[in-house]
């Protein structure tokens, strides 16, 4: 997996989930996927790829909720 991020220059956090712990967790089937966690708990999951302005979206709906 360490070897996927370096090779891909990804920047983003990435989480190896060996058991299926946290997938189980959040209802996510299969990456890529997305999990956002608003401050007050509510969990947001979007599956597939997101683009960047997507990304920015999700990111400032949270900044501002």
């Amino acid at each position: 997996m360490q070897d996927f991020v370096i090779e891909n220059n990804l920047s983003f956090a990435n989480i190896n989930d060996g058991d299926g712990e946290v997938y189980a967790r959040f209802n996510v089937p299969y990456q890529p996927a997305w999990v956002f966690i608003a401050k007050d708990g509510t969990v947001t999951s979007k599956i597939g790829v997101l683009s960047d302005l997507e990304l920015e979206q999700e990111l400032s709906r949270l900044a501002t909720s």
